[in-house]
């Protein structure tokens, strides 16, 4: 590993995003544009179920004549038009059965001449050798005799010479049947022994004998008559009414004597799916494999089938929408659901009426029905309702979503189940086994090449077997979504009953179950779709499961390998290897790294992370039920009916506007609070809901990464990375022995999650024992018992701790006792641990125990005496707020603040951490909590600033380095933009003659901070000025952003993010290179990023590994090594001197500026005293300076405004104000600047990069002999 690690990076280059989309016609497109990404989805639309071929030709037809790279342009989209020509002659147009297949022999032709650099594949033979044998091979003559097809001897030829093996052309998914694939072999044969080649001979003699299928062994057994009961008949009833409306008779007819016998509901839906499980158990491999496959295959249709049949029950008790008051959600749903499918085939066949009648010039951009028919109204109904569900609570709205949010999210749905459609029909088999160590070890060159090697085979089978299908663009997300939602809110209704206060009688009103209004957040008018407050209430109370969708769901085997970025996890439900955050620029760098073969080990990391079997605790989850049924409040499981009173109204509220100040305050916590219980509320529902589904199963979780390669599993509503509640009902889903060790460490584990976890190892264990009644107490009556493990600091947690400890003392046998409880070691403040070993930081290493130690540090109490120390001193000063807070500093009101503030958090960041702390203690007056936050968050920034300097000086080397990248610009562009020359001034500025090269400088600040984790994974920051785009829908006028436009870079953004990120980064690696090594030495392993998880019996193994891997990643030099790869990808990069005068006082180093004329010529100039310095601002050389010119001043402070509020707090707490006073020659260069006459001045990013902070003298190595680095 250590040598692995020391290798170079491979680095994943590409070139810089350009300014207004702009890119070479003869350069693969880095971005696959908006306009783009929408033609091709209504080409994938049009061909989907023949749908319109025509106008997808049209389309087609237009982009190959324009011969424009738009990057959609690839194989599988020429074999989906070669199979849609060949289906239209076959069945939809046979009228022109010859035009069509000429048209597909024509596409062909020009496939295999590589004319438009798309040459065939697999699929594109299986496609032309069906259609041989259908129309060519038979005696009736189907075309007329002037279509020359490609014969199967030249067909033969061509998969020779390009080395397709004919084995994968027979199988492929062209060929639909046995009879189909019988055919082409004979073609085939008789054309291999015409050409006398004879291996290929042989190889169809082969795949003949394969394919020969053995009887099935449930083919003579007889179907088992299933058990009938008599079908309820209700008696038919004649009622006669009187004039006014009011019942005058009724006649009850009895129903027929015979009895119609059914299956019975539950029984006739078990046989519906046995049915499919005997079918597919014919092709998969094992059981539970096929019901994976069914759990994301009939979801929609179980869904509609369950709700059916409540629906009817609730009619047979008489409990219909008429008569029952409190409807059940259910119920809702199945209403809801046929109200819309029924509107949805009316509006969309109106929709494609009128859409017909739209000029021709206006079809291939503006229409709707290709993709409203891309799935049935049944399933459109169905995935709308479902996901509106799904989405309320989110974005920190009570019972409400953002419409845009919704519109999209609809869409996006209706997409995925496109394509899972599409994954369904071809029923590829699931590749196995890809990230297996293999006898090399995943660290070696030969185990990674082989890792490599088995995974590009599997994408390849992958990629060629599964249909083309074509992302949709954001503007067709949001006019789906926007269709579907519109007529959702016109159909769904609820009834509400209420009682008149005057007559006492019961009534009622018809309401929408959603209504679309506005709201105002952070001063900014927002669109939102809010739920009935009755349709709210029953969600936090009626069953969910309903709602939730195999891709919120764990899995029932393990999961697909990851083979490449956007295929692994679920069988068919896509999802990508990384969470995107809306920038197209992840997407490239993922796709060329992982087709480059630099990100193996990652994949391999998720495979194992996925692999990881779980099941639930069923011990724990039925104390949970029992507990979420009383409806009570219980620790963290919110009551049924928020139970805090509301508060009183102080009698002097009128008159007295401190008390209603307080008032006012106390009322808003109040209902914020109740609308908080709700939402966790609804919260443990999907999580209660989710764990008895999967009761005693083994389950799995897909994981995948966020940009900084931090791994987060897929489902999110039950994980072991969810709260307290959702680890306690979880177990590994294999168990081992103790052994003495083992239960030493349960031991352990057990008051660490008490909250004992600050002392000793001995002393933790005797913590144990000397409560070992009470932790007995709790395993046996956990609710009517003392109620020990109710005040622990994880209380679940705890109380699945305590059952275990008690069955394994209980067995008779410890040592022996069969354990399947994950048992954590957790890292001390993991952020300050990684800036301790890059930095050598000797103190900040003693505070997060990566040095040799009798006892546990804990930094944060450390930081908490400091703090309650500096607070004597200001209050023996005579600070009043120091006197407020004196004796009132916990450990606990200080930790947030520490963890974070390596992390990047701002004074603004702190201030609210430490104010929300504050308010919890309930000891200092609400109206005194914010002086007294902002007083103790400088203080407390003090402390950690004078304890972790080390840290402190890496921080702001991150900073700065990654403020000069994102303020660079690529060579090329400067030259062009420089010889271009000022651009003309609009209208509005013809007075000030022209717009200066500096302004089209800014506009080309496009580069964004990007570097290489030492597993290969590329991380590249998405944070970019916001382009909005306007859509206008039923709705509302929506605004999206567009991924798939480049904007500038945030610069600020960039330059604050970069040193949290890359922590996480180092985190993440630290957690995969752990994962591999548990994996090699086949030790169970999970992690919630810096908490690693394994068995009892194995932790001291894990805990060396931990130690190896943390030893071996600091070794590598990674800052060194970062700092070489910015040098290296930023090689030529130039930074307008204008643009970084506030950095140029950091950059003493720098002695070259460079000038490029507006000709183009380079010139390099030499400073005579560094490029500035930083002096007090009373002194009389910044006065000077300020005078030689003032508008660089002013520039200055326009910059200083142009901060954001908590950077501006941060640095103006406490600092000194300077000025900068500048060299002459930066003076004069900066003048030049302006006038169009003079070039740019510009400093180069490898000169800029400052150097590397001092290492300490902390060896990394001694961590291996520290024994609280993770506990």
């Amino acid at each position: 590993m250590h040598n692995f690690l020391q290798s170079r990076l491979p680095y994943t280059v590409l070139p810089p995003l350009l300014s207004d989309g702009m890119h070479s016609p003869t350069d693969e497109p880095l971005l696959i544009g908006s306009q783009a990404l929408t033609t091709a989805s209504i080409i994938d639309a049009c061909l989907h179920n023949l749908h319109d071929v025509p106008r997808a030709k049209q389309i087609f037809d237009s982009l190959r004549r324009s011969k424009e790279n738009t990057g959609i342009m690839e194989t599988r989209l020429y074999n989906a038009f070669l199979n849609a020509y060949i289906e239209v002659a076959l069945n939809k147009d046979p009228g022109r059965r010859s035009h069509w297949v000429e048209d597909a022999c024509a596409l062909f032709e020009a496939m295999e001449e590589g004319r438009e650099g798309v040459a065939p594949n697999a699929n594109t033979y299986a496609i032309m050798l069906r259609a041989w044998a259908r129309f060519k091979s038979g005696e009736q003559q189907m075309l007329a005799s002037t279509v020359e097809m490609p014969t199967p001897q030249r067909l033969l030829r061509g998969m020779v010479d390009r080395q397709i093996p004919v084995s994968m052309v027979i199988s492929d998914r062209a060929i639909s049947n046995s009879e189909e694939a019988a055919e082409v072999i004979k073609l085939l044969s008789k054309a291999a022994v015409e050409m006398n080649l004879s291996k290929v001979v042989s190889e169809l003699g082969m795949s003949e004998t394969l394919g020969r299928q053995l009887p099935d062994p449930l083919d003579d057994v007889p179907e088992i008559i299933p058990v009938m009961k008599a079908k309820q008949k209700r008696p038919e009833v004649d009622v006669t009414y009187s004039e006014d409306g009011t019942v005058k008779n009724v006649d009850m007819k009895d129903a027929s004597q015979e009895p119609e016998l059914e299956v019975p509901f539950n029984l006739a839906n078990l046989r519906k799916h046995l049915a499919q499980v005997v079918l597919a158990r014919r092709v998969l491999p094992e059981d539970v494999a096929a019901r994976q496959k069914l759990l994301e295959e009939s979801v929609y249709d179980v869904a509609v089938e369950r709700l059916r049949k409540e629906a009817e029950v609730f009619d047979e008790l008489g409990l219909g929408s008429k008569g029952l008051g409190h409807a059940d959600l259910r119920k809702w749903l199945w209403e809801w659901h046929l109200k819309l499918q029924a509107r949805l085939k009316a509006e969309i066949a109106n929709l494609a009426a009128e859409e017909a009648k739209l000029p021709a010039i206006d079809k291939n951009l503006h229409r709707l029905t290709p993709f409203l028919t891309v799935l049935k109204p049944e399933k459109l109904s169905l995935i709308t309702i479902l996901e509106v569900m799904h989405l309320h609570n989110s974005d920190g709205l009570q019972n409400a979503m953002k419409t845009a949010r919704a519109v999209i999210s609809v869409g996006k749905a209706v997409e995925l189940e496109h394509k899972a459609e599409i994954c369904r029909k071809n029923n590829i088999a699931m590749p196995t086994n890809t990230a297996r160590a293999g006898d090399h070890g995943y660290f070696t060159n030969l185990g990674y090449r082989d890792l490599h090697a088995r995974r590009v085979a599997a994408r390849k089978y992958m990629e060629d077997a599964e249909e083309w299908t074509a992302e949709w663009s954001q503007v067709v997300r949001v006019k789906v979504g926007s269709f579907l939602l519109d007529a959702l809110m016109d159909v769904a209704t609820v009834v509400r009953y209420a009682v008149d206060k005057t007559t006492g009688e019961q009534i009622s009103e018809v309401q929408p179950a959603f209504v679309h209004s506005y709201e105002y957040v952070r001063g900014q008018k927002l669109g939102i779709v809010q739920l009935n407050s009755l349709v709210a209430e029953r969600i936090a109370k009626d069953s969910v499961k309903e709602t939730l969708h195999p891709r919120h769901l764990p899995m029932l085997i393990k999961p697909k390998p990851w083979l490449s970025h956007e295929e692994g996890g679920y069988l068919y439900n896509k999802a990508t290897v990384m969470r995107f955050k809306e920038n197209a620029e992840q997407v490239i760098y993922l796709r060329e790294a992982a087709n480059k073969g630099n990100c193996e080990l990652v994949f391999a990391a998720l495979d194992v992370l996925g692999t990881t079997p779980w099941k639930i605790n069923r011990e724990v989850f039925d104390v949970v039920l029992t507990v979420w049924n009383s409806g009570k409040r219980f620790g963290k499981i919110p009551p049924a009916v928020y139970d805090a009173p509301e508060p009183e109204i102080p009698d002097n509220v009128s008159f007295d506007p401190r008390a209603k100040s307080q008032f006012v305050a106390k009322q808003r916590a109040y209902y914020a609070d109740k609308a908080n219980n709700h939402s966790r509320r609804c919260n443990v529902n999907y999580q209660i809901e989710v764990a008895r589904t999967f009761l005693g199963e083994t389950i799995y979780f897909p994981h995948n990464v966020d940009f900084r390669g931090r791994a987060y599993p897929i489902p999110p509503h039950l994980n072991h990375l969810g709260d307290d509640l959702s680890r306690g009902l979880l177990k590994f889903g294999e168990a081992k022995q103790l052994g003495e060790r083992g239960l030493r460490w349960l031991k352990i584990h057990l008051s660490n999650l008490y909250g004992y976890d600050k002392a000793s190892f001995d002393e933790r264990v005797r913590f144990v024992e000397d409560h070992i009644e009470d932790i007995m107490d709790s395993a046996k009556d956990p609710l009517n018992g003392r109620g020990w493990w109710q005040k622990a600091d994880d209380p679940w947690q705890c109380l699945a701790a305590c059952k275990e400890l008690t069955a394994a003392l209980e067995s008779g046998d410890p040592h022996n006792f069969l354990s399947d409880l994950p048992v954590h070691q957790d890292g001390t403040c993991n952020g300050l641990q990684h800036y301790a070993a890059l930095g050598g930081d000797t103190t900040g290493a003693r505070q997060v125990n990566l040095d040799v130690t009798d006892r546990p540090s804990d930094v944060y109490t450390y930081v908490a005496n400091m703090v309650e120390e500096q607070i004597k001193k200001d209050m023996e000063a005579g600070e009043p707020l120091a006197r407020l807070l004196s004796g009132k500093i916990q450990r606990k009101v200080v930790k947030q603040t520490v963890m974070t503030t390596v992390y990047g958090v701002t004074y603004i960041g702190a201030r609210e951490q430490i104010e929300k702390q504050l308010k919890d203690r309930g000891d200092i007056p609400l109206d005194e909590c914010w002086n007294a936050a902002a007083y103790l968050t400088k203080v407390v920034l003090g402390c950690i600033g004078d304890l972790f300097k080390g840290a402190k000086e890496i921080q702001a080397w991150l900073n700065l380095s990654a403020k000069l990248i994102s303020k660079s610009i690529p060579p090329e562009r400067i030259e062009e933009v420089v010889k271009r020359g000022p651009a003309k001034s609009s209208r509005k500025k013809e007075a000030s003659g022209s717009l200066s090269t500096l302004n089209k400088l800014r506009k080309e600040q496009m580069t964004a901070v990007i570097w290489t984790t030492p597993l290969g994974l590329p991380i590249v920051q998405p944070y970019r000025q916001i382009k909005k785009k306007q859509i206008i829908t039923s709705l509302q006028t929506v605004y999206i952003s567009d991924p798939s436009v480049p904007a500038n870079v945030n610069t600020q953004k960039q330059a604050t993010a970069f040193p949290p990120n890359f922590i996480h980064s180092l985190d993440a690696t630290h957690m995969m290179l752990t994962a591999l090594e548990c994996r090699t030495r086949n030790i169970t392993f999970a992690s919630v990023h810096d908490s690693y998880w394994t068995h009892a019996a194995t932790v001291d193994e894990m805990s060396g590994i931990i130690r190896v891997t943390f030893i071996a990643l600091h070794s590598s030099d990674v800052l060194k090594r970062m700092y070489e790869e910015f040098k290296t990808r930023y090689k030529g990069y130039k930074i307008p001197l204008d643009a970084i005068r506030t950095a140029l006082p950091k950059l003493p180093h720098v002695k070259h500026l460079v000038e490029v004329t507006p000709e183009g010529n380079v010139v390099r100039t030499i400073t005579e005293s560094g490029m500035a310095t930083e002096v007090p601002s009373s002194s009389s050389a910044s006065a000077s300076s300020d005078a030689t010119d003032n508008s660089l001043v002013a520039n200055e402070e326009a910059e200083e405004e142009d901060k954001p509020e908590a950077e501006q707090d941060e640095e103006s707490s406490g600092k000194k104000r300077m000025r900068t006073r500048w060299s002459k020659t930066v003076l004069a260069k900066m003048a030049n600047a302006q006038d169009a006459r003079y070039g740019q001045t510009f400093v180069e990013v490898e000169e800029a990069l400052p150097p590397l902070p001092e290492k300490g003298q902390f060896d990394v190595s001694t961590i291996k002999r520290s024994l609280y680095f993770f506990s």
